[in-house]
Formats: C-alpha cells, sequence, structure tokens
C-alpha cells in the first residue's frame, strides 16, 4: 500500500518545515505532528522521505541568505589548496571544519537508518524530546558565557557542535537547531554566532539527507507535484524564519522556545493519551 500525500498537503507541510526548521522548536517534530493530525502515517518510508526531500527548501534559503559568507569561505578554501600561506586563514580552516563536522551525523544516519525511520519515529519519542531538549536549551543559556565570537570558533567546537545533531536525528523532536545553539552556547559562544554556525552545519547535513531520502519518497509513490510544491513553499517560508531568527536572538534569549516547547510537549503527550493521535 503506498501513502498519498496531496498538493494541499505538501502545502501545509511546507509551511511547518520552512517555519520550524531553524527555529529551536524541533521541524521533525512539529511535521510529524502534522502529519497525525492529517492522518498521514509518520513511520512510512515515504513520508519520512518526502519530509527529507522538503527541507532541501529550506536548506535554499539558507544558501541564499548566506550567499556573500558562503563565497568568502568557498574562496578561501581555494586559495588554501593552492597557497600554503593562505591556509593559516580563519576561513579557510573553518570550511573545512564544516565538512569534518558532518562527517559524524552521515555516519550515525547510514547505521541507524532502521530505528530512524522505525521505533524512533514515534510521537511519544517527539514529545519527550521536545521536553528533555528544552531543559538543555535552559542550561545552555544559565551556563553558556557568551564570550566569544565566529573568528574564535575553533575546530573542536565545530566538531562538537556538528555531533550534536546527532541527538535530533536520533530523537525526532530534540531540534537540530536546538542541539546545535545549546551546544554552542555551552562552549562559550555568543547566541548571533551560534545561531550562524548552526546554519552553516544544517547545509551539507540537510542536503545530504535530501538527496538520500528522494528515492524512497519517489519510489513510494509521493508524486513530484507534491515534492516540488512542499520543496517551494518551505523555502519561501523558510528565508523569513532565518532573517527573523537573525535579529532575534541578538537581543533575546532562547528561553521562549523552551517554554513553547514544553507545552507543546505536554499537549501531544495529552493527546497520545487520549487516543485523539496515533503515535
Amino acid at each position: 500500500m503506498t501513502t498519498t500525500i496531496s498538493v494541499l498537503d505538501s502545502v501545509i507541510l511546507g509551511v511547518v518545515e520552512g517555519l520550524t526548521e531553524f527555529l529551536p522548536v524541533s521541524s521533525t517534530g512539529h511535521l510529524k505532528i502534522t502529519e497525525g493530525f492529517l492522518d498521514i502515517p509518520v513511520d512510512d518510508p515515504a513520508v519520512v522521505g518526502f519530509t527529507a526531500v522538503i527541507q532541501v527548501g529550506a536548506i535554499a534559503a539558507v544558501l541564499v541568505y548566506f550567499f556573500g559568507d558562503i563565497v568568502r569561505l568557498a574562496r578561501a578554501w581555494g586559495r588554501g589548496l593552492v597557497n600554503p600561506a593562505a591556509r593559516a586563514e580563519h576561513d579557510y580552516k573553518f570550511a573545512w571544519w564544516i565538512v569534518f563536522a558532518t562527517i559524524p551525523i552521515v555516519v550515525v544516519g547510514i547505521l541507524a537508518q532502521s530505528l530512524i525511520k522505525g521505533p524512533l519515529a514515534s510521537l511519544w519519542i517527539v514529545a519527550g524530546s521536545l521536553i528533555v531538549g528544552s531543559g538543555v536549551m535552559w542550561l545552555a543559556e544559565r551556563l553558556g558565557t557568551q564570550k566569544r565570537g565566529e573568528k574564535e570558533v575553533t575546530f573542536a567546537d565545530a566538531m562538537l557542535v556538528g555531533s550534536s545533531q546527532i541527538l535530533a536525528m536520533l530523537f525526532p523532536g530534540f531540534s537540530r537547531s536546538g542541539a546545535t545553539i545549546s551546544t554552542s552556547l555551552l562552549l562559550g559562544l555568543d547566541r548571533v554566532t551560534a545561531t550562524r554556525l548552526s546554519f552553516f552545519l544544517s547545509i551539507p547535513a540537510l542536503t545530504g539527507a535530501g538527496i538520500y531520502e528522494l528515492k524512497d519518497a519517489m519510489g513510494a509513490g509521493v508524486g513530484a507535484a507534491p515534492l516540488i510544491v512542499g520543496t517551494v513553499v518551505s523555502f519561501v517560508v523558510a528565508y523569513a524564519s532565518v532573517a527573523w531568527l537573525l535579529r532575534f536572538v541578538a537581543r533575546h534569549s532562547i528561553n521562549g522556545f523552551g517554554i513553547y516547547r514544553v507545552v507543546i510537549g505536554l499537549a501531544l503527550f495529552g493527546l497520545l493519551f487520549g487516543n485523539v493521535l496515533e503515535p
């Protein structure tokens, strides 16, 4: 039996994806909750593939928004490849660090596919992860010194923050951006640097996931139209979300997101216990 995702479903899911991908509230969690209300099976490989593909729209928004930064990093990387003296530049090293920091999530993603698409896709996991992740975010705000900026990011910082993405991959609801921003804050980076690093790390991780899952989404019966519509909608909404979040974190803590996550997590537990939603 194949799963059908309509164009209207894809519009709704595209809005949810674009709005929540980069906010520390868990896009995967919100997508699974939305899929539950739309009566779409959250653990179906086609659905998992569909959500991974429309994430590419959100990543495209990051590529457009940070195009100048990406070009700067790419040029520094290119200079370093041909000129040993240029390898001392922070931008050259930072470009390589993004690549290395993506390796852990790629390895775990390949090895844990059966868990990610199976038992860990449950809405029970989403509800619990939303609440636990909120606690981590609160600790990060409380303990983080926020004394270091982007030029002070080290290789160890990049690897630790990149590896923290594994939490969101294994426990939908934890939030990839929530995990990376919280880890960055705990390492002493300021909020804007933490958020920008989260954005840069999202590019290879989420693009790779979308490409990898494309075969499942298409092969399991999800049509091209829903995929295209969902991706375009997620791009437009995500671009606005990226711009807003960078302005927000420059002046505010992320504790408000944590409170929201707890409320959503508790509400989800209530819906599951009341059999309003299927896990």
